[in-house]
Formats: C-alpha cells, sequence, structure tokens
C-alpha cells in the first residue's frame, strides 16, 4: 500500500497530470452514460476524419476553406447517395431470398446431421443429433425474434431515423468547415499550460485520422473486392458475403474466421461438397491473406504499431463495452492507452523510451 500511495502522490502532484486524467475520465463517462444520445455526434466525427484529408489537400492545392470543404461534402453526399440506390436495394433483395430459402437449407441440413451417426456410429449417435438440432433451431427462433423487434423498433423509430440522416450530414459539414474553431473554442476551458494533454492529443489525432480513413478504404476495397470475385465463381448473395466480409476487418483476426462460415454455408447449400465450395473457400482466403499481408500494413503504416494480443485485448474489452463502435475505435482506444502510457512523467531522469518499446513488446 505505501508503494501504491507513494505513485500517487508522486504521479498526481504535477498538475499536468490531473489535467489528462480528468478529461480521460470525463470523456469516457460521457460516452459510457451518454452514448446514445451522442451517437449522432460520433457519426458525424468519424465521417469528418474520413474527409478531412481530401480537404486538406484540395487547401493544399491554393482552394479556399469553404469551396474545398463544399466540394467534398458534396462528393460525400453523391457517394451516400449512390449506395442507397444502388447497394442497399441490392443487398435488401438477398437478404430476402436468404431468408426464403433458410428453411431448405435448415432440412437439409438435418439430413446431413441424421446421416452421421450411420457412418459414423463410434463418433456420434442420434441423440446427439438431435440435440444439435434442437440448439439451432432455439438459435434461429432467438434471432428471428431479435431480427422482428429490430424491424418493429426500426419502424417505430423511422422519424428518428429521417431527423438523424438530416442532422449527421449538416453536423459533418460543419466539423470540417470549423475543425480549428471548434478546437480552439474548446481549448478555452483548458488551462493555458496543457503541454501534456496537447502531447497525447496530437499524437492520437493523427494516428486516429489515418486509422479511421485507412478503415474506412479497407471496407470498401474488400468488400468490393469480394463482391466481384463472388460473383465471377457464382455463388449466390454475392454482395451479402461482400459486405460482411467488407465489415469483418473491423474486427482483426477474429472477423475473418468468422465471415468464412456463412461463406462456406452458402457455398455448400449451393453446390454440395464439390469443387464449387473448394473454389469459394480458397477465394476467400486468398482475398483475406492479401489484406492482411498487403493492404492492411500499407494502409496502416503510419496508424497502428501494436502488438497483436493488444489489438485482440482491445477488441475484446472495448467491443464489449460499447459494441459496434467500441470495435470499431478499439485500435484507436489502444493507441490512446499507449499514448498515455508514454506521456506518462517518470521518475526515471534516463532518456524516454521509443515508440517500438512503449507499443511493442
Amino acid at each position: 500500500m505505501d508503494l501504491v500511495r507513494d505513485w500517487l502522490r508522486r504521479s498526481f502532484a504535477d498538475p499536468q497530470v490531473v489535467l489528462l486524467f480528468v478529461l480521460l475520465v470525463g470523456g469516457f463517462a460521457a460516452v459510457i452514460f451518454a452514448g446514445k444520445m451522442l451517437a449522432p455526434a460520433i457519426a458525424a466525427v468519424v465521417i469528418a476524419y474520413l474527409l478531412d484529408s481530401p480537404a486538406t489537400w484540395l487547401r493544399h492545392r491554393g482552394l479556399p476553406n469553404l469551396t474545398a470543404v463544399t466540394i467534398v461534402f458534396l462528393g460525400f453526399l453523391a457517394a451516400a447517395l449512390f449506395a442507397l440506390l444502388t447497394i442497399l436495394p441490392l443487398l435488401t433483395k438477398q437478404l430476402a431470398q436468404l431468408v426464403q430459402q433458410m428453411p431448405s437449407m435448415m432440412a437439409r441440413f438435418q439430413e446431413i446431421l441424421l446421416a452421421l451417426p450411420e457412418r459414423y456410429p463410434t463418433l456420434i449417435d442420434e441423440a446427439q443429433v438431435r440435440q444439435i438440432m434442437d440448439t439451432v433451431k432455439l438459435e434461429l427462433v432467438g434471432f428471428g425474434q431479435t431480427a422482428l423487434q429490430y424491424s418493429l423498433n426500426s419502424v417505430m423509430n423511422l422519424v428518428s431515423i429521417v431527423v438523424y440522416a438530416i442532422l449527421v450530414p449538416l453536423m459533418v459539414f460543419f466539423f470540417l468547415k470549423d475543425k480549428q474553431p471548434i478546437l480552439r473554442w474548446l481549448g478555452h476551458f483548458l488551462p493555458t499550460d496543457r503541454h501534456l494533454v496537447e502531447r497525447v492529443w496530437q499524437e492520437v489525432d493523427q494516428k486516429t485520422g489515418h486509422y479511421v480513413r485507412g478503415k474506412a478504404y479497407e471496407i470498401v476495397i474488400v468488400g468490393s473486392v469480394t463482391y466481384v470475385s463472388f460473383t465471377i465463381i457464382e455463388l449466390q448473395f454475392a454482395m451479402l458475403l461482400g459486405v460482411l466480409t467488407g465489415f469483418s476487418v473491423l474486427i482483426p483476426y477474429i472477423g475473418a474466421a468468422l465471415v468464412f462460415i456463412p461463406v462456406v454455408f452458402v457455398a455448400f447449400f449451393q453446390s454440395g461438397l464439390s469443387t464449387e465450395l473448394a473454389v469459394a473457400a480458397i477465394v476467400y482466403l486468398i482475398i483475406q491473406a492479401l489484406d492482411g499481408n498487403l493492404l492492411s500494413p500499407l494502409l496502416f503504416s503510419e496508424a497502428v504499431s501494436l502488438h497483436p494480443n493488444a489489438i485482440i485485448i482491445a477488441v475484446l474489452v472495448f467491443g464489449g463495452l460499447w459494441g459496434f463502435w467500441g470495435l470499431f475505435f478499439a485500435i484507436p482506444l489502444a493507441t490512446l492507452a499507449a499514448a498515455v502510457v508514454k506521456a506518462w512523467p517518470r521518475k526515471s531522469t534516463g532518456p524516454p523510451a521509443t515508440d517500438d518499446q512503449i507499443e511493442r513488446p
């Protein structure tokens, strides 16, 4: 206890540390207790991060700030409208087709399971098969109830969706247009001497911007390549599987393994144990290999320098706390933790630790 008290006394005697600690606690408290209310603002900040880079590029080419922001914002609206009018209807159609085919798929799956005790009587018996089928049916019923409840809630919250569809783009525009004035205004509430907070903020702001933009590009590229590849090999539900594969990159390492299951599931019920099934699996594995070994290092070379174990732990912790947004921001939040650890004052007067020493074992 004396050791802990000594550390607390030594660390929090520095006003810079106290300020950083208060801001961190306040930020996390705001997200935990007001996350749902702040969801449109969080979405707008994410999109603004995504669009800030092309706006900055246009400003560096001599365009006024308002002109650059307007061009980028109109491009964003055009892309969103294109996705709404082309991708969403096809995705909805394929999802409806999958739901219609699900009973026949489950019936065939049950036939395959019931044949296993005859082929492998020493490994599995009919009672175990029945138990597996009962479990699967319960899970499907629970999924159907959840989907129905979500659909009803979506209809009931249609007004809120319309309001968000107007509110979020407006917030994105003003976040882009007035980024520096907003930051200066927020700075007025902080002490003049805040070099520790600014040091952490600069590192996190830079790496978060790189990460958000890189992750958006990765989702689009991986999803598009998967859709085109599955369309070429004539795999059913190519758009649905492409979207799933694209968003699987939000969960490092784990997402690729999870989405492999529906890919194999669809390929199996389309063509059985055949060459087509092997081709679909190989195509998916090649896409994931190219993403993990080529695309991801190219996009995130400046944003992510964390150990794989740190990334997995961050995904588990923040995904469990905040769901989708926790998964999306797991790596930036882990980067924030690493930046705080690196900037935290130490008693030692030796040379400061390097990035590799702090962020990689």
